[in-house]
């Protein structure tokens, strides 16, 4: 950078590119040439960052150049045990994979290009990308942090922005024939307890997750209300015990109590006895013929009917558990939202304008 003549030398280590008026440091420290974006276009305010950047690396570690990315991967594990086992899992596997690329390679040896083009050898789509990005990104960073790197070669590298595809939802319909399809085969020992947990999922809008949880202390008949708790966002809510839903937990209520010879169930005892359905639905779904349906696809299905109704947005993240307002519904229910809003639209005619004006007059003659 210090010999492009596209960057005007402004002070010490200090550079200003004319095409954006950004500044860039350029600092070598024990024979190793480092340099970094400032972030701003004011000069005072370069010289400060620059200053602070100097001192950064004055207090690395003499020893960081030997530490190996390997070495730095195990550090970044060790942070992330308080995660969920699944997440946990992920980032091993992505570890393993950064482990047997890079071996024993030093960590202050990586360039973006590297990163870049190991990125590149996997056919993953956006997500998996995102995923592995976000591990690098958050390893590297653990090594600037410890004052190990003087700067992460991810920095400036951008995830990929994702695809918000309209998956396939069931109609009602389709959801009615699937509980009875389930409910239906003689042969299965779990078939009525898997109809129960499939049609729960569709009437109350809940995941997996909180469905295998469920217990009957989380169940409150007089209050109409169920306490929840959202595996992804590790936060508890409540949701109404909807009238479509109500009729199935009196059910399971009644014969969960028969089953115990108690007058009502334990508390403690779960609501349903199976964790998941996945055989279940996907054999009702190929007797049935139609697309095979997983799980959260009754969630989009409780999530679109609820649109279509007309139940405000906020309500219906509420019942989800979610804390955005609405923000991530309306982004992924954009095409019901829309068939929603031509609805409405068709309600603004001169007819209805010329009704409401003879209301209005109607109204002040009478006063």
């Amino acid at each position: 950078m210090a010999t492009s003549s596209s960057f005007e030398k402004v002070g010490e280590c200090l550079y200003r590119n004319p095409s954006n008026g950004c500044y860039y440091a350029l600092v070598k420290i024990r024979g190793k040439q480092i340099k970094r974006s400032l972030g701003t276009k004011v000069l005072p305010e370069a010289r400060r960052k620059l200053r602070d950047f100097k001192g950064d690396l004055a207090r690395m570690d003499p020893e960081a150049g030997q530490i190996t990315l390997a070495s730095l991967c195990e550090r970044y594990l060790a942070t992330v045990q308080h995660q969920s086992p699944k997440t946990i899992r992920r980032k091993v596997d992505i570890v393993a994979r950064i482990k047997r690329h890079w071996g024993e390679t030093a960590a202050g040896k990586v360039r973006k290009s590297d990163v870049l083009g190991w990125l590149a050898k996997f056919s993953f789509g956006e997500v998996s990308y995102n995923l592995h990005l976000g591990a690098m990104r958050a390893v590297f960073r653990l090594g600037v942090d410890d004052r190990l790197l003087a700067t992460s070669p991810v920095d400036g590298v951008r995830e990929k922005r994702r695809s918000r595809p309209i998956r396939s939802t069931p109609t009602l319909t389709e959801f009615t024939a699937i509980v009875h399809s389930i409910r239906s085969q003689q042969l299965s020992d779990t078939a009525a307890e898997s109809a129960d947990y499939v049609e729960f999922l569709g009437l109350a809008g809940l995941g997996q997750a909180e469905a295998s949880s469920l217990r009957w202390q989380d169940v409150n008949f007089e209050r109409g209300q169920i306490v929840t708790f959202r595996q992804k966002t590790r936060t508890g809510f409540a949701i109404p015990i909807y009238p479509q839903l109500r009729p199935l937990l009196e059910k399971r209520r009644d014969a969960a109590a028969e089953a115990s010879g108690l007058p009502s169930p334990a508390p403690d005892m779960k609501v349903f006895r199976v964790a998941d359905a996945k055989k279940a639905l996907a054999a009702a779904c190929r007797r049935l013929n139609v697309p095979n349906y997983s799980s959260r696809a009754f969630r989009r299905m409780f999530i679109t009917t609820a649109l279509e109704r007309g139940v405000d947005v906020k309500v219906v993240a509420e019942w989800q558990g979610h804390r955005d307002g609405g923000k991530l519904i309306l982004d992924t229910y954009s095409h019901v939202r829309a068939a929603h809003s031509e609805r409405m639209a068709e309600l603004m005619t001169m007819q209805s304008c010329a009704t409401a004006e003879s209301t209005e007059n109607t109204s002040d003659g009478l006063q």
